[in-house]
């Protein structure tokens, strides 16, 4: 193209031109309206806002309602509560006195057996026969004793011989007494009287000396024994009363026996024994028991274990209001237990105890007491 060309062509190209355009603006003016009415939106907020702050605030200053019960301490027993283990009162391995056959065992396992009673007896053949020897022996000597002391009566013989009859005399006895001693081990007796609970020898075995045969357990009267702790020792007083419930349902009085005077190094506990008495021998030794001793009187509340609760370091208490509505959380101790409730210890003497509302408050905080109308049972059981 020749440059002639190209300036006619830039002489004849149209100027580009912007006009207003009559729709443009209307989105401007819904934009400042949408703005105003944010504005007036937020104002009427901020506006109302302390109206209806108003019934909020007055919501959260108001107490929390909670239902109360008046209780007034009494004096209760204490008791003292620890488990044991019943013991037979005597319990003993029957052993063999001395080696030998047997020969007849006239009882079975399981029979009562009296003091003196026969188990076993072994082949005494052996015995008899040092026995006969023996007394031969003495017969013998006190004859040589006899016709020394006439000789020395006569004035023909010496004191000398005279005492060497003597100690012949004594030594055959001895032999005798030995012998007869043998005879009477060949017979196996009850020590005492008792259960035989165990029978290890049949007739025809042979037993060796020192060998158990048998053994007899004395369950009248038991002996409950259990341990106590450190802090609770010297409440118990030897002679006094105990009740002991055996975990197979039977419940005896018994009489503490033996407390001991040094504790357990590992345990730090001491030993108490109770002795109950058995003459039916119904209870049986090694069963558990539960040994309750009233050791004195303190002054408790009577409550339901529901109301019982825990304080952030697991304390066990009772919240309470106090004379200003403020409520309080004081530490307890169960002292007793009964089916309707417990006796607890650690309040003043009269308290106003929370009965409902209890988890929903905390020490330190104002509340609205209510008299709780329901019908509490008192701590026997019945209706006030």
């Amino acid at each position: 193209m020749s440059q002639q060309d190209d300036a006619d062509t830039d002489g004849n190209a149209e100027r580009l031109t912007f006009r207003d355009d009559p729709g443009s603006s209307r989105s401007t003016w819904i934009a400042v309206v949408i703005v105003l009415l944010a504005v007036g939106w937020f104002s009427s907020g901020m506006l109302g806002q302390d109206d209806a702050a108003a019934p909020m605030t007055d919501v959260a200053t108001s107490p929390v309602q909670v239902a109360v019960m008046t209780s007034v301490a009494g004096s209760v027993a204490e008791v003292l509560i620890v488990e044991g283990q019943a013991t037979p009162e005597r319990e003993t391995e029957v052993l063999a006195e001395m080696s030998g056959s047997v020969v007849e065992v006239p009882v079975e396992k399981g029979v009562t057996v009296e003091a003196g009673d026969v188990i076993a007896r072994l082949d005494a053949s052996g015995p008899e026969a040092r026995v006969r020897r023996a007394e031969a022996e003495v017969e013998r000597a006190e004859r040589e004793y006899r016709n020394a002391r006439e000789l020395v009566d006569r004035g023909i013989s010496t004191l000398d011989r005279l005492s060497s009859a003597s100690a012949a005399l004594a030594a055959a006895e001895a032999q005798l007494v030995d012998a007869e001693e043998a005879l009477d081990d060949t017979v196996i007796r009850a020590p005492f009287a008792g259960r035989l609970e165990e029978l290890t020898v049949n007739s025809g075995e042979f037993v060796a000396s020192g060998v158990s045969v048998a053994r007899i357990v004395d369950n009248s009267p038991l002996t409950v024994r259990a341990r106590v702790a450190q802090q609770s020792v010297s409440r118990i007083v030897t002679g006094e009363a105990a009740s002991v419930t055996f975990i197979t349902g039977e419940t005896r009085t018994g009489t503490v026996t033996f407390v001991g005077a040094n504790a357990d190094p590992q345990t730090r506990t001491f030993l108490l024994e109770v002795e109950v008495e058995n003459a039916d021998a119904s209870i049986r030794s090694g069963v558990s028991a539960e040994i309750r001793i009233e050791t004195g009187e303190t002054k408790a509340h009577f409550v339901s274990p529901a109301l019982l609760a825990l304080d952030e370091r697991g304390a066990l208490g009772l919240k309470t209001v106090g004379d200003d509505d403020i409520v309080g959380f004081h530490e307890v101790d169960v002292v007793k237990a009964e089916t309707d409730g417990v006796w607890v210890s650690g309040l003043p003497d009269e308290a106003r105890i929370i009965t409902i509302g209890q988890g929903f408050v905390s020490g330190g905080e104002r509340v609205d007491p209510r008299p709780d109308s329901r019908a509490l049972p008192t701590h026997d059981g019945t209706e006030p």
